[in-house]
């Protein structure tokens, strides 16, 4: 896509979250990764109504090129893509489900969600929680750096999901995913489940590699 292209598909994008639900006022930001820097949303805007001149342009060490100052949370995006060369998008959410699974206590904090479905597994594979940082910390971007290679998915604790995608479409995709998995998780939770063995998600790694 050209990078006009990209703006306009990043509102539809952000319109059709909204209008779902899986984003709520000013939360949550988009971005999708440029040659030269990244096109991401601006701060304190609704993904509901978005205008594609508007959205940021910021080179790769976080200068802002172009649009209205960038969301304060672009550092979250720069990070996992200094990690994730394959990553060519990026979406934060405040989704209600996934943030719900964030603010649980967890015996295992390398992966908070279990395989419940394939595509689960085919999408986001594991899921990290990232410990609590106040939102603008900059501290919040090497913790993020340091799960972003081997996951295209953090969930940072009492605040929501940090995913990647191979295309703007598959980032969008993977989230909306994620926040479906946690919301079966939500639902089948004190319940007795059948989820995923072992040689089925080594079948599925095989299958569909990320």
């Amino acid at each position: 896509m050209t990078e006009n292209e990209l703006r306009d598909w990043i509102c539809r994008h952000g319109e059709s979250l909204y209008a779902r639900g899986l984003a709520h006022g000013s939360s949550g930001n988009i971005s999708a990764r440029l040659d030269d820097g990244i096109l991401i949303t601006p701060t304190n805007s609704c993904l509901g109504r978005l205008d594609p001149a508007r959205i940021s342009k910021v080179a790769h060490d976080g200068r802002v090129l172009a649009g209205d100052p960038p969301s304060k949370e672009a550092f979250l995006h720069l990070a996992m893509y200094g990690e994730r060369a394959s990553a060519r998008a990026i979406v934060h959410l405040h989704s209600t489900h996934c943030v719900a699974v964030s603010c649980l206590c967890h015996a295992d904090v390398d992966d908070v969600l279990p395989p419940i479905t394939a595509y689960y597994v085919m999408r986001i594979r594991k899921l990290p929680l990232i410990e609590y940082y106040a939102p603008g910390d900059r501290a919040l971007a090497e913790a993020v750096r340091a799960k972003a290679k081997a996951h295209n998915a953090v969930l940072l604790a009492n605040h929501g999901p940090v995913v990647a995608g191979k295309s703007l479409d598959d980032a969008v995709y993977n989230a909306e995913e994620l926040e479906e998995t946690a919301k079966l998780f939500l639902l089948l939770n004190g319940r007795s489940t059948r989820f995923l063995d072992r040689a089925q998600i080594v079948d599925l790694e095989a299958r569909f590699p990320s």
